[in-house]
């Protein structure tokens, strides 16, 4: 797989995104079922295998009895020295999974220390603030940077963030990277601001970068060409695909060495622009 320095940190650009560990159904549902957790355990452990070390959780990513940092704690603690955990802050939820009221700046060393314990790390290798709206981001980022230089954060970045956001989160702290909903056909407004941090050298983290794949057919070619013409986006672009299936999680690795010619990375950018799938 090609990599990125994210910061100081050097990651393979297929990683893994664990909002689907705590539960076989859709994220954030109430009746969501609990995935088996020596399932969640297995895939974890076997992403190390497959060469990932580019993790992004969160400490609001749980279900009734699963917790997604919990999850990656007894499966990889103590934890390989290339490998980067990513989490984010300013959402949360409470114990039934409703919705808390987004995070204020003194909200936030709260939430940063509640996914150290859960994490059981001393420091978390990238944080993301999570904007959560068009809001300013300036008073929210500066009490990220402030946990920063007291050592809690090694880096940091911006989520749900537009070019104006990025902005005034640069003009505060050094942001290593922006992680957008994103794919192909979904979007593609986007484009414009992906080549803007390119040029900022600031990663694109996009999430639900397989939204739509259809995995039933086709032994999910469909998600490897997704995740190849993400990659091919630019070499900043960075992709998360998270499964709690061992073959799905082989397949998405794959994608790293999967490589379009000019001609369908035409077609697919023809398809995207459209909206197509």
């Amino acid at each position: 797989m090609s990599t990125w320095l994210l910061g100081d940190r050097l990651v393979n650009r297929v990683g893994f995104g664990a909002m689907r560990l705590p539960q076989t159904g859709p994220a954030f549902e109430p009746g969501s079922p609990p995935r088996d957790r020596g399932q969640a355990i297995t895939v974890l452990r076997k992403a190390i295998e497959l060469g990932i070390n580019h993790i992004d959780t969160a400490a609001f990513y749980f279900s009734s009895l699963r917790s997604a940092n919990e999850l990656i704690n007894s499966a990889l603690s103590p934890y390989p020295d290339d490998l980067v955990i990513a989490t984010k802050v300013g959402p949360s939820r409470d114990p039934s999974g409703a919705w808390r009221p987004p995070a204020g700046p003194g909200d936030l060393r709260g939430q940063v220390e509640e996914n150290l314990r859960q994490l059981g790390r001393d420091h978390l290798d990238l944080v993301y603030l999570r904007a959560e709206g068009p809001g300013d981001v300036t008073d929210r980022f500066a009490a990220l940077s402030e946990l920063r230089q007291a050592g809690l954060i090694r880096h940091l970045g911006v989520s749900a963030v537009g070019p104006d956001q990025l902005a005034q989160a640069r003009a505060v702290a050094p942001v290593v990277a922006v992680q957008n909903s994103y794919s192909l056909g979904y979007r593609a407004q986007q484009d414009e601001f992906i080549r803007l941090c390119g040029e900022q050298g600031v990663a694109f983290v996009p999430f639900f970068s397989i939204a739509g794949a259809n995995r039933e057919t086709g032994g999910g070619t469909d998600a490897r060409v997704r995740l190849a013409w993400t990659l091919a986006r630019g070499p900043h672009v960075l992709v998360i695909p998270g499964t709690g299936d061992p073959a799905h999680l082989a397949e998405n690795v794959a994608a790293g060495d999967v490589r379009l010619s000019e001609q369908e990375l035409a077609r697919l950018d023809a398809l995207h622009r459209t909206g197509g799938a």
